[in-house]
């Protein structure tokens, strides 16, 4: 019964399903662009996380509007976590704010899913930095450690490789700037409507963590979300006194006994499904924090907890989503970055690092017929209105992408050289 369930998910093997992906990717990426533009010094991190999750709604139900029970919004709220503090801190309009300070590492943190297909991303800036007045010193130093060791992730995560060798990979990258991988942190295989899928990559684990985790290998048609996140300090990450505010239902079932607990965790379901999801998104901000209590205690909803490195050490992250294809990883998630911005004294000195991050990821070309004249305008024509098919837009007003047809409408004020993206 298990292999007959494993056999009908739905998987990156189907065109539409890629293309549900690349959506959710094309607009995690473009969300992220509006809200690095925000990271100015006196701004405001609920604002950012408010401004974050309000455009992953905006622009998600922008796309098929015509198919029925195509549910689709975020699949990761909003997060911003500053210097020292590791993730997860998503603020409540009823709690305390942060301002950032010029010079303040910003961790971004968010994704969007079109019909359960998730698209996450993670980037990190520092306030103020540019070419001109660049960033020096240990917040240097765990850029380019976090950066680098995202590339080699990258180049690794891929079929037949297996996630042993990126976790020992990610260390080696962070030794040669003198940080760690943050300790336990992982990364999973995604699937519909599943952040959490059974095979991850976990980072700097514990001697007990390292017995616990099975060695998995990664194969075609898989989907991975791979989190990197590099500390100048210990890569200890502890709790403090911020109230947590990111949750995810889980699959344990319990009777509640508490009306308001009862109230808050139907709507949980109705809304959020398995999707994580912040407490700010609910209108009565006091009663789904008394409801959320006996949900947690029961185990019916999972808290994303908010973590802490030392004071006065720096954490950067990078989050990319990649689909693990017959032709090649194809990475849909990623933020803009350029590292003459951070100046660092330190380099990768290990020569099979350097061999691995010399390595070009490039993609099998696909082998396809070749038409001439009337044959490939007709392939062509016969190619776009199947994708509009397959977007649930109408194909009748797609000829000649005339001022005034659907498809801006469909796709939205961000995406409307559609083609481009599929």
């Amino acid at each position: 019964m298990a292999d007959k369930d494993k056999t009908s998910e739905p998987t990156i093997a189907s065109d539409l399903v890629v293309t549900k992906y690349k959506m959710a990717g094309k607009m995690v990426d473009w969300v992220l662009s509006k809200l690095i533009e925000q990271c100015i010094p006196g701004a405001s991190v609920i604002s950012i996380c408010e401004a974050g999750d309000q455009l992953l709604e905006e622009e998600t139900k922008k796309v098929f509007k015509k198919e029925k029970g195509v549910k689709k919004g975020i699949a990761f709220p909003t997060c911003v976590s500053v210097n020292n503090c590791i993730c997860h801190f998503s603020p409540l309009k009823s709690g305390p704010d942060y301002l950032l300070a010029e010079g303040d590492m910003v961790k971004l943190d968010l994704g969007a899913h079109i019909d359960g297909f998730v698209a996450v991303v993670a980037h990190t800036v520092v306030v103020g930095a540019s070419k001109e007045k660049k960033v020096t010193g240990r917040r240097a130093d765990v850029i380019h450690a976090a950066h680098y060791a995202t590339e080699a992730a990258l180049r690794l995560v891929k079929p037949a490789g297996d996630n042993n060798t990126v976790t020992e990979t990610i260390s080696k990258v962070a030794e040669s700037f003198k940080c760690k991988p943050v300790e336990g942190m992982l990364s999973h295989q995604l699937k519909q409507f599943m952040i959490d899928g059974e095979k991850s990559i976990i980072q700097n684990p514990t001697e007990a963590q390292r017995k616990e985790h099975e060695k998995c290998e990664f194969e075609v048609h898989e989907v991975y979300a791979v989190d990197v996140l590099i500390s100048t300090g210990e890569g200890k990450g502890r709790e403090m006194d911020t109230r947590t505010t990111v949750y995810k239902k889980t699959d344990e079932m319990y009777q509640l006994k508490m009306k308001a607990s009862r109230a808050f965790f139907g709507e949980v379901d109705k809304r959020f499904g398995n999707m994580p999801f912040t407490l700010r998104s609910f209108e009565d901000e006091k009663k789904a924090r008394m409801g959320v209590v006996e949900c947690v205690n029961h185990k019916l909803i999972e808290p994303f907890t908010v973590l802490y490195e030392k004071e006065g050490e720096y954490v950067a992250q990078f989050k990319f989503t990649v689909l693990l294809m017959p032709s090649g990883s194809h990475k849909i998630t990623s933020g803009p970055i350029d590292l003459e911005m951070y100046e660092t004294t330190k380099q990768i000195e290990d020569e099979s690092l350097k061999s691995l991050l010399s390595t070009p990821i490039i993609s099998k070309p696909h082998k396809k017929k070749r038409h001439t004249g009337k044959a490939a305008a007709a392939g062509a024509y016969k190619n776009e209105m199947n994708k509009m098919r397959d977007m649930g837009n109408e194909p009748e007003l797609v000829p000649g992408l005339k001022k005034g047809t659907n498809i801006h409408e469909f796709c939205g004020s961000s995406f409307t050289n559609w083609f481009t993206l599929a």
